[in-house]
């Protein structure tokens, strides 16, 4: 198993020490780097770092962290970034995951609660401070045919299924988000994590791949 690499941004150190025991009690091996401050996280991912991951508090000494999470959607959609603050009131809930981050957690969690937290959104799915469960995501009225068995075959989540059954549809990332009630940058990640599990390299490849399957619009 290749191991996770996930970026730590938080400027407390003990805290940040904690968050590294926790990802070291994954059931996957992680290489994690760590940063104090915004800048320092910036200059790691413009060095050329790859990260799968990027936990990030949003009390920064330089940036506010719902700039932070703004500048990395812009310009690394790719990488999931996922809050842990103790603003975990609903207002800040809701800029965060506009701003295009892919969770929210708080910092009341017990150490259990955070590590099945951080396990949940490495499996791909949406958390937020509701008992830190995944998301729940706007139902569909009609599921398509077949959907079930191809989501349990390439082991897609819930949310990212039905991220797969609107792009099926043809429906663009901001609609797919606008429907779904997610940040764009979230669905991007969604829909990257479709295209691996599929070992496809585009949309395009994506819907030859379902559509010989029988899913199609």
């Amino acid at each position: 198993m290749n191991p996770c690499r996930v970026l730590v941004i938080e400027d407390h150190a003990l805290v940040r020490e904690a968050l590294v025991r926790a990802l070291d009690q994954l059931d996957q091996p992680c290489f994690h780097a760590q940063a104090a401050s915004a800048a320092e996280a910036l200059a790691l991912v413009e060095a050329g770092q790859e990260f799968d991951l990027v936990l990030t508090d949003l009390m920064l000494p330089d940036m506010s962290g719902f700039s932070l999470l703004s500048v990395l959607a812009h310009r690394f959609p790719t990488i999931p970034v996922v809050v842990i603050s103790a603003l975990s009131d609903e207002a800040s809930v809701k800029r965060a995951l506009k701003a295009g981050a892919a969770g929210f957690i708080s910092k009341a969690l017990s150490s259990e609660q955070l590590i099945a937290a951080l396990r949940a959104v490495l499996r791909g799915d949406v958390v937020t401070p509701d008992l830190h469960q995944p998301a729940p995501v706007a139902p569909r009225p009609i599921r398509k045919r077949g959907v079930e068995p191809l989501a349990e075959q390439y082991g897609l989540t819930t949310a990212q299924t039905r991220v797969m059954e609107l792009m099926v549809e043809g429906r663009t990332n901001r609609e797919i988000a606008d429907l779904l009630g997610l940040a764009e940058g979230t669905v991007k990640v969604h829909c990257s994590a479709i295209l691996r599990a599929l070992g496809v390299p585009n949309r395009a490849q994506a819907l030859v791949v379902l559509g010989r399957q029988g899913l199609r619009a």
